[in-house]
């Protein structure tokens, strides 16, 4: 598979990007733990289908220290008992906001709640920036095919 577009490459995509690595920068230095961000940026992008999203946080997970137990079951969170409270309505809060337009309401009060029990508001806020970023993310990899496999960790700083 080839890409449709050097989107990394080309001026206009540079810029958005400069400012999506900005926001995430902010995320990565907020109190919402590494390991829920991990886990969410995952979610979102088995959901959307994003090959080098899931290849590239997979393996920063992996680097971080995740288990192969759980990264092969987020998928599966829900039948799975290896994550924690905060972790399932992350995954929760993700999913529903990953699928907008499939969830027919979009995200719940149930799964609002749930995520509020767990997360005070400036992670409440990381988290709603971290699922709407790692879908911008997504979409852009996916409408110009970006090919998944290669990703080094720390290959984008």
């Amino acid at each position: 598979m080839d890409p449709r577009l050097n989107y990394y490459g080309n001026s206009v995509g540079a810029k958005v990007l400069k400012h999506l690595v900005s926001a995430s920068k902010v995320l990565a230095g907020s109190t919402l733990p590494a390991t829920v961000q991990h886990l969410v940026e995952i979610r979102a992008s088995q959901i959307n289908g994003c090959g080098f999203c899931t290849d590239m946080h997979t393996k920063e997970a992996t680097h971080a220290g995740e288990t192969p137990v759980r990264l092969n079951l987020i998928a599966a969170w829900r039948e799975a008992t290896v994550f924690t409270e905060a972790e399932r309505a992350a995954l929760e809060l993700t999913e529903q906001g990953t699928r907008v337009a499939d969830a027919a309401g979009g995200v719940t009060d149930e799964a609002w709640e749930s995520a509020a029990k767990h997360f005070d508001e400036d992670q409440l806020a990381a988290l709603t920036s971290l699922i709407a970023i790692i879908n911008a993310y997504n979409r852009i990899n996916i409408v110009t095919q970006q090919p998944a496999g290669g990703y080094k960790v720390g290959m984008f700083g």
